[in-house]
């Protein structure tokens, strides 16, 4: 009996490789993971669409399997298709969010069905985010004034040296009622209040009835460590940042050397 019944797995720079690709090493021993009874959990930053392509490469949808995509604003069941839990950000942020990127002259996006939307689509972080999710890109006039539709996240990009100075000034001015936080030193994401992937880890844990110790969790960035944290095993990569690796109880080897893969097989089910 495997003692980790639930693997959850970050994307970007945890399950996928640099060329964004799932190498056939890490699928198949996903897939015998699944045949030995375990649920396999897609835990992204990125939107729904961005997550779909690859919960269909490893068959959720047929094997059963979770998206919680929006860093768990969404979590979703592959097998029934059926959005389990949702989060909105409120309606004023998006404009708040959107001045506030001009203000600083810094960009932001969001998404708007398989789109993402910005003012400046030619943006070197909004073409990087397009390309990880798959999506084209939409610009758009006014950012606050378009977005009168719900949306999880908004997500400010900018150099990391010019991030790091304004995640605590917009903090300051939006974090009572919402979870500001970077994905990585050029994203810097505005979420609903209580939405992070060890929180929503929490719902899909109380949807599925099991308990947090039969969960292992794997990651790389700082959107990961709630979750490596909360986690009964907490597997950062080592590719990981410094800060990400403290908060796990084991560091797996790189997103380049099959390192989830490697983690199933010698500690999670023991085969080697």
């Amino acid at each position: 009996m495997m003692r980790y019944k639930v693997v959850v797995l970050d994307l970007d720079g945890t399950l996928t490789n640099s060329q964004k690709e799932v190498t056939s090493h890490t699928k198949e021993t996903l897939f015998r993971y699944m045949e030995n009874g375990g649920t396999v959990v897609l835990a992204s930053g990125r939107p729904t669409y961005g997550v779909m392509p690859i919960a269909r490469e490893l068959k959720l949808n047929e094997r059963g399997g979770y998206i919680l995509s929006f860093n768990g604003g969404n979590i979703i069941d592959c097998k029934k298709q059926q959005t389990i839990y949702q989060k909105r950000l409120e309606k004023k942020i998006p404009a708040r969010v959107g001045a506030m990127a001009k203000e600083f002259g810094i960009c932001v996006l969001s998404y708007e069905g398989e789109h993402i939307i910005t003012e400046n689509p030619e943006d070197v972080y909004v073409q990087k985010e397009a390309f990880i999710n798959k999506m084209p890109v939409k610009k758009v006039g006014d950012f606050g004034s378009y977005i009168d539709f719900p949306v999880t996240k908004c997500l400010m990009t900018g150099d990391g040296d010019r991030l790091a100075e304004l995640e605590p000034v917009i903090r300051e001015r939006l974090g009572h009622e919402n979870n500001v936080f970077r994905s990585e030193p050029f994203f810097l994401e505005v979420m609903p209040k209580g939405i992070d992937k060890a929180q929503s880890l929490g719902r899909l844990l109380a949807y599925l009835g099991m308990s947090v110790e039969e969960m292992a969790a794997f990651g790389d960035g700082y959107n990961d460590i709630t979750m490596l944290e909360y986690a009964g095993l907490g597997v950062a990569m080592g590719n990981a940042q410094e800060e990400v690796k403290l908060s796990a109880g084991y560091i797996a080897p790189s997103n380049d050397e099959d390192g989830v893969a490697w983690t199933l097989e010698h500690v999670i089910m023991g085969e080697k």
